[in-house]
């Protein structure tokens, strides 16, 4: 009987620690990105991944490559984060052309994990059409921004208050701030973090805590959501400093208290309804709306039922 306690004892003993070692390595794979490594499977370019011949890959992760397809007028510019990354952007100046436009103010935009600014380009003309000035922003380690490492959104308010200050500073009339996914979740913190006053907020599938994100995750490349995502948002924050099964954004909503449009998509399979229906519960905002699409997955509301959202956008802006 003895031998037998010993012998299972020994058994989940190194189950265990193979399990973490198995953790440990797949959250340093998923959170670092490298220029210069061949283009894997595409699913970096996108807001979601459900590629699943990416799931047993362990080669470095490319970063997203800026392709720029804008058929409006913009300019590159260079943004310094207070711990000294230097994060490159599109500014989209509505004045610049040659149609009289009011000047309205600024939609600061955010992409989501693995993606860039390009990802989000169609999002960003049909700002600049209705009026306003667009800063379309690539996440540190993401696009043409220095960095290689991710803390998916934990670190990357520090790129959202430096973009704001920017802004601020250059035209700093009416500030919108607009994020999907990662993007999304990081303005709620970064918001909270920093006390920002933006005029109003748009978020796009922002998932509820870092450990949700990383169930998201694994259930998009076709694995289970427990145990693991336990032990992947450990050895993530672990090996980048912080407490990452801390990182709640649906706790930074209550700080939140300008009008805010929140949407998401009823198919998407990495953000649940929950977690949606409790950042919006969550929002501290007298005048805020919370817009379900029937069609949409984790992915851009915007190209997926452009009709919806554009009209859902024109309603809030206005």
């Amino acid at each position: 009987m003895k031998n037998w306690q010993r012998k299972t004892g020994r058994i989940l003993v190194y189950t265990f620690l193979v399990l973490n070692v198995i953790a440990a390595i797949l959250a340093y794979k998923l959170t670092h990105f490298y220029s210069n490594v061949p283009k894997v499977s595409g699913p970096y370019e996108k807001v979601a991944n459900d590629n699943k011949s990416e799931r047993f890959s362990f080669l470095k992760f490319p970063k997203s490559i800026v392709e720029d397809s804008l058929l409006v007028p913009h300019e590159t510019v260079y943004i310094k984060t207070s711990d000294q990354i230097q994060l490159e952007a599109w500014y989209l100046d509505s004045q610049k052309d040659d149609t009289v436009r009011p000047n309205i103010g600024t939609i600061l935009m955010f992409h989501g994990y693995g993606s860039c600014r390009s990802g989000i380009i169609k999002e960003a003309e049909a700002f600049y059409n209705l009026g306003w000035n667009v800063l379309m922003v690539d996440f540190r380690s993401h696009g043409n921004s220095e960095g290689t490492a991710s803390s998916i959104g934990y670190r990357e308010t520090r790129d959202v208050k430096a973009a704001f200050d920017f802004i601020k500073m250059k035209k700093g009339k009416q500030i919108v701030l607009w994020g999907i996914s990662m993007g999304a979740a990081t303005i709620l913190k970064a918001t909270a973090e920093y006390d920002l006053k933006p005029s109003k907020m748009i978020l796009e599938m922002p998932f509820g805590t870092m450990l949700d994100a990383t169930e998201g995750r694994l259930r998009s490349l076709g694995l289970p959501g427990e145990p693991m995502g336990v032990l992947l948002t450990f050895w993530g924050g672990f090996e980048q400093g912080f407490w990452a099964l801390g990182f709640k954004p649906e706790d930074d909503a209550i700080h939140i208290s300008c009008p805010v449009l929140l949407q998401w998509g009823i198919l998407d399979k990495r953000v649940k309804e929950g977690e949606i229906n409790t950042i919006y519960k969550n929002l501290a905002s007298h005048e805020k709306n919370l817009v379900k699409y029937e069609h949409s997955g984790h992915e851009s509301l915007c190209k997926k039922e452009t009709l919806k959202w554009t009209e859902t956008i024109c309603n809030f802006l206005k």
